[in-house]
């Protein structure tokens, strides 16, 4: 480990600045939380708060890094194999927005998987660009996407040559990743750059037993959420960067376009100080949190009806490798759906999970877990049992995402076109123009542009029924459904 890695350029620059208590006369008008409510400020605490400080000259600019900013970035880059690593105060969203936008320009492809976060959706049609959509490979028992393949996107990189960028997921929410560094050389092949939402890989970079990360697999760029899983403050994140395929001064000026003045130094310190933890403890800290989960995963296998995913998933390229920190916990012979059982845990055990579909919920245990929490939720999970389980296997529907709709509007076109509200239920082979998205697990169902058919109604109307939250419209019920006028 690069002794380099113990400072914390900027973090330490902060404590500095506020143990000089300098008489404040520029925002935040708090002013080391004098002005504000006493009983948030007794709450939040007085050392926090005396560093949530602006871009005064000592500390420095995200905006226009030249001193202890910089120095962090730098830091963050060797630690995470980068040529360059931006702070995002804007979450990992923001860096994914930056990615797209970095690469693509109006009326230009970009490929995707059809199961990308909705950031990336947002570049596209700020960017004014056109989404060539891949289907993730379905897990017809698990009822989850995982990842696409490489024969996949390099069909599609041949029938569409004038593409821009390829944008892969590694891992997947429940952690499942493709063969990356496979796709990366075959998309390099193409002379085009591999961006990667990696929202949910910050660790994979500092432990073998965890997937390949972006940087490590030759990506030109990754969004990283180090807030996710790496302990930074929520809404920090990072975004690393080669620079052989990618102009770093664009991507500062795009991340800059995208991202407050009033930066927030709390974040930024946060990030400054997950880098060096992960830096110098990530592969510990890995290690832990695989260990407390092979012992949850196992000790869950043991409680009736219940299947925790592990190895056995994997073996094929769109399921090459798995972040087994990440408890899928599939409910084969449970009395109840996944979204009945988070709401089980919450009101009987106080526990929150990451998230819940049909039939799993999906538990993260991190470097922040020990032996009691993992006691906690084994308990709960077999009281889970006790209540719910079934004798038979449960007859789950056959898992399926509908066929992409034809895109006949571009996005943005779309977005910002005239437009009209009309029953949902009437509006087969009209073209909306907002996104209906069911989560999890996220698969974007509808996007602004595209020929709506009933096909996609029917299968909306269908996990509304099971309760499972549909997002994107104006209309919450998914009642009414806005469309581009006289199409």
């Amino acid at each position: 480990m690069n002794t380099r890695q113990t400072a914390t350029p900027l973090f330490t620059c902060l404590r500095e600045h506020a143990a000089k208590n300098p008489v404040q006369f520029h925002i935040p008008g708090h002013k080391k939380g004098q002005g504000m409510d006493p009983e948030f400020r007794e709450f939040f605490g007085e050392a926090p708060l005396s560093i949530d400080l602006i871009n005064i000259e000592p500390l420095d600019d995200l905006h226009h890094p030249h001193g202890v900013i910089q120095e962090a970035q730098e830091l963050a880059a060797e630690a995470f194999g980068a040529d360059y690593t931006f702070f995002s105060v804007q979450g990992t969203s923001g860096a994914i927005m930056t990615m797209v936008m970095t690469v693509l320009h109006p009326g230009e492809k970009i490929i995707v998987p059809r199961n990308v976060h909705k950031s990336v959706l947002s570049a596209i049609i700020l960017a004014g660009g056109h989404p060539i959509f891949v289907h993730p490979v379905m897990d017809e028992q698990l009822g989850i996407a995982h990842g696409v393949t490489r024969k996949d996107v390099e069909r599609t990189l041949i029938l569409h040559p004038d593409a821009k960028a390829v944008l892969l997921i590694n891992p997947t929410y429940y952690g499942v990743a493709a063969h990356l560094e496979e796709i990366v050389e075959c998309v390099h092949h193409y002379g085009i750059p591999v961006l990667v939402d990696e929202a949910h890989g910050v660790l994979t970079h500092f432990h073998e037993g965890l997937p390949i990360s972006a940087m490590q697999a030759g990506a030109d760029m990754a969004a990283t959420s180090v807030h996710k899983l790496g302990g930074s403050l929520t809404q920090s994140s990072v975004l690393n960067v080669r620079a052989e395929r990618i102009n770093p001064q664009r991507v500062q000026s795009i991340i800059s376009m995208l991202t407050t003045t009033s930066t927030s130094y709390l974040l930024m310190a946060s990030l400054d100080a997950a880098r060096r933890h992960l830096a110098i403890h990530g592969h510990q800290l890995a290690q832990h949190a695989l260990t407390l989960a092979d012992t949850a995963r196992r000790r869950i296998n043991e409680i009736p009806g219940l299947h925790c995913v592990g190895r056995e998933l994997l073996g094929a390229e769109a399921t090459y490798a798995l972040d087994e920190t990440k408890l899928i916990i599939h409910l084969e012979r449970m009395n109840l759906t996944g979204y009945e059982a988070e709401k089980w845990l919450r009101k009987n055990w106080n526990i929150e999970v990451e998230l819940s579909d049909l039939y799993n919920i999906l538990c993260l245990v991190t470097p922040g877990d020990d032996d009691g929490t993992i006691q906690i939720l084994v308990d709960a999970l077999k009281e889970l049992s006790d209540t719910f389980y079934i004798e038979e296997q449960r007859e789950g529907t056959p898992v399926r995402i509908p066929e992409i709709p034809l895109l006949t509007v571009s996005p943005r076109d779309a977005f910002y076109a005239e437009t009209v509200s009309i029953p949902f239920t009437e509006s087969a082979g009209r073209i909306i123009a907002e996104f209906i998205m069911i989560y999890p697990p996220g698969i974007p169902v509808l996007l602004p542009g595209e020929q709506i058919t009933q096909e996609n109604i029917d299968y909306i109307l269908e996990h509304l029924e099971a309760g499972l939250p549909v997002q994107g419209p104006e209309d919450p019920h998914i009642q009414m459904v806005r469309v581009i006028k006289d199409w």
